[in-house]
Parts: structure tokens; C-alpha cells; sequence
């Protein structure tokens, strides 16, 4: 297979849920070789929801593609020293560590930097001083779930995406390639710390949110499916759907006006109005009225007439879809490149993604199934340790270490 941009470079794992997975995820996904260690039995994430019909967890398959698996008793002291020795191991490519597992014990940076002075190690914790944190705790405290959902209903509405934990997962692979970069270039091991309340809150003071409350503009107006700050709004079908509609840049609304044709009766309600929809601010102040002028529209028309009134006219578009539909229906999806069906531990065979980054002069990788449970056990323990294989037959007849 062709080599990814970060062949050669080793990774070793120990995590759950989703933010390091992610991060993992996504550096095997441009051609790192990550290693996933798990007590034997599996971790908390082993099961996690949605299963598929085998009952194997499909979340579970999603995050960990193309990493390589090793099951090990993690409570025994001969477990514990084959996995530091993993982490520790020797080589310009190796010693880097991502986990969010407690930064505390035999896992620590400072223990594991003891047999490897370079090490660098990524580490993310829920809340800044240890604390416990996920994203559905996190979530609350940022502002969001007051500010989302009908405005005439003060109900807070979390999500169900786990954003923070995503933008943390990314975070910590950025995190793990700047300190390896700079140990190409000093030597210097390092010891990155990350806690997904602070990456929540950073990035809701970078979205203009936080400080938009501490100067008391706008505590949190909330919009509906309007788009906040501009005009964008869902519109239901003359078929039942529902679509979404955008007008953020001047471009898009007057593609919007000339697809739809309704640009003379929303300059009549401007006027009246003493509106000016040439702004974005303009736009979400008159949200109501230009919504009203164009609901008729779309009511007269099919999705499939929509889409065709719309195609090529430069107007910011997508209809609503389930899950399912996305999947079976979406051209972006049934498109090769990204997705590819491949087959998953348990049988399933289903579309499944490979990075979204694309370099002009290195191939993307296809998109590689997750391993079953300690499937390279005995790959790794021959391969990166280096133990010949009458001690891997002893750690497994012990109970030290498993296979699938």
C-alpha cells in the first residue's frame, strides 16, 4: 500500500469514548502506525452504542480505523511493563504517547520519561485540575444549550454531536505532531496537557460568544433555524421535506432573490420596513418578514423541483436528512474517494470514511477496518519488543496478554 504522509511514525494509544480516539483516528488515518492497548475483555468503550446486528459497537469500529489493537492485563505488573515498553520504546519515531486515561501512577509522564527522556506524551483531562469532565458536562457551562432551540421555549437543548469532544480529539493530535516537530529539531521530549473544559471555552471566546456576553450585547438570543447573525432559515416542501437555506454573503442572497424571484416583493417589505437586507445584520433583523415572503415559494415546490430551480445558481442549500438517508442518499457519501464499503470485525460490511484531507502529491489512504480486540497482540509483542515466541506463549498461558 502506498505510505502516508506520516508513515513511519509510531503511536501508542490508551484511551476511551471519543476525543483521543479521535485524535489516534485521525494521525493512523494519514499512515501513522497507532497501537491501542486495552485491559483484555475491552475498555468502557468496548460496547458504547450504536451496535450493529452482531452486537458489535459501531462506535467503537468508527474511532479506532487502521490502528492496531493489543489486549493486556493492565492491572498486573507484567502487563503494565509491556505496555510502558511500548511507550518508551527506542526510535526518532517512536516514544509518543496520546491518552486521556488518569495522568497519575505508572502511566505518568514523569515515570514513563524516566526510561525515555525525549518522551512526549499528550494527556487529556475533563476540567483543568484533574477533575472529572465530558462533553455533556461541559456543554451546559458554555452557553450553548440556553441559546439553542425555539425562541419561544426556555428549555436548554444540549446537542447530541459531541463538538467539544471532537474539537478536543483534533486538538490532541495537532498537539502530539507540534511537540514531535519540535523534538526533531532540539531533542526535547514534552509533556502536552489538554482538558476539554478549556477547549470548549476557548473556542466559544473565539466564536465572538463569550465576549459577547461579558460586554452585555446579547446573552444569548436564541434563533431557532435561523441562522444567528445573518439570514438562514428551514423551509418545509409542497413533498413533506424541509430544507435549509443560507444567505450569508451578498452572492448567496442575490442568488437567492433571482432563483426564488422574489426580489421585488422583499424590497416592497424592506422599504416598508426601513430594512436593509444588503447586510447581514440587516438580514437577521428582518428574519421574520423576509422568511414570511419566501415560505410561499417553497410551499408550491417538490425537493426535487427545489433542487432544480437551485442548481447552478450559486444559492447556499441542503436538504434534512436522517442518518439513513445521509448514508443510502447523499452523492458526498455514495461518491468514491472518502467512503469505501469495506467489512468490520463482527461482519458488517458498510461505507465507511477515510481522511478528509487530501494532499496534492501523497495519495489518500483507503479507509482500513478497526482491529478485533487484541487482534496484533502477538504482532506487536514479536515486532516492536522484540520477544521471541516462547514468552509471547508464556504471557498468553498466564494471562498477561490476549488475542481476538
Amino acid at each position: 500500500m502506498t505510505p502516508g504522509i506520516l508513515s513511519g511514525l509510531s503511536i501508542v494509544e490508551g484511551s476511551a469514548f471519543v476525543a483521543v480516539p479521535l485524535g489516534g483516528m485521525t494521525l493512523a488515518q494519514l499512515g501513522a502506525d497507532v497501537i491501542r492497548f486495552d485491559p483484555i475483555g475491552g475498555g468502557l468503550d468496548a460496547g458504547r452504542w450504536p451496535l450493529d446486528a452482531h452486537g458489535e459497537s459501531l462506535f467503537w469500529q468508527g474511532l479506532n480505523k487502521g490502528k492496531r489493537s493489543i489486549a493486556v492485563d493492565l492491572k498486573s505488573p507484567e502487563g503494565r511493563e509491556i505496555v510502558t515498553a511500548l511507550i518508551a520504546r527506542p526510535g526518532a519515531d517512536a516514544g509518543l504517547f496520546l491518552t486521556n486515561l488518569p495522568d497519575g501512577g505508572w502511566l505518568s509522564h514523569n515515570r514513563l520519561a524516566a526510561r525515555r527522556p525525549d518522551l512526549i506524551s499528550v494527556t487529556l483531562t475533563g476540567n483543568r485540575d484533574g477533575s472529572s469532565a465530558i462533553d455533556y458536562t461541559v456543554n451546559p457551562a458554555t452557553g450553548y444549550p440556553l441559546a439553542t432551540g425555539p425562541a419561544d421555549d426556555r428549555r436548554p437543548v444540549n446537542h447530541i454531536l459531541p463538538a467539544w469532544d471532537v474539537a478536543a480529539g483534533l486538538h490532541t493530535a495537532v498537539g502530539l505532531l507540534a511537540a514531535e516537530r519540535r523534538r526533531s529539531r532540539t531533542g526535547a521530549g514534552s509533556a502536552v496537557r489538554l482538558a476539554l473544559s478549556d477547549v470548549a471555552f476557548a473556542i466559544t471566546g473565539a466564536l465572538g460568544r463569550l465576549a459577547q456576553g461579558e460586554l452585555g450585547l446579547d446573552d444569548g438570543q436564541r434563533a431557532g433555524n435561523d441562522l444567528y447573525g445573518a439570514y438562514g432559515h428551514d423551509f418545509a416542501t409542497a413533498d413533506g421535506e424541509r430544507v435549509m437555506v443560507v444567505a450569508l454573503t451578498p452572492r448567496q442572497w442575490r442568488a437567492l432573490k433571482d432563483a426564488t424571484g422574489s426580489g421585488p416583493a422583499l424590497a416592497e417589505a424592506a422599504a416598508r420596513l426601513g430594512a436593509d437586507l444588503d447586510n447581514e445584520g440587516g438580514r437577521w433583523a428582518a428574519r421574520d418578514m423576509i422568511t414570511a415572503c419566501l415560505e410561499p415559494w417553497f410551499a408550491a415546490r417538490s425537493l426535487d423541483a427545489i433542487a432544480a430551480a437551485f442548481a447552478g445558481t450559486g444559492v447556499s442549500w441542503g436538504p434534512y436528512r436522517s442518518f439513513g438517508e445521509a448514508a443510502r442518499g447523499d452523492p458526498r457519501v455514495a461518491s468514491e474517494g472518502l467512503f469505501a464499503t469495506i467489512t468490520h470485525p463482527g461482519g458488517s460490511a458498510y461505507r465507511t470514511p477515510a481522511s478528509p484531507l487530501d494532499f496534492e502529491d501523497v495519495a489518500r489512504l483507503p479507509p482500513l477496518p478497526a482491529p478485533a480486540l487484541g487482534q496484533h497482540t502477538d504482532e506487536i509483542l514479536a515486532g516492536a519488543l522484540g520477544l521471541p515466541e516462547h514468552e509471547i506463549g508464556r504471557l498468553h498461558d498466564v494471562g498477561v496478554v490476549a488475542g481476538p
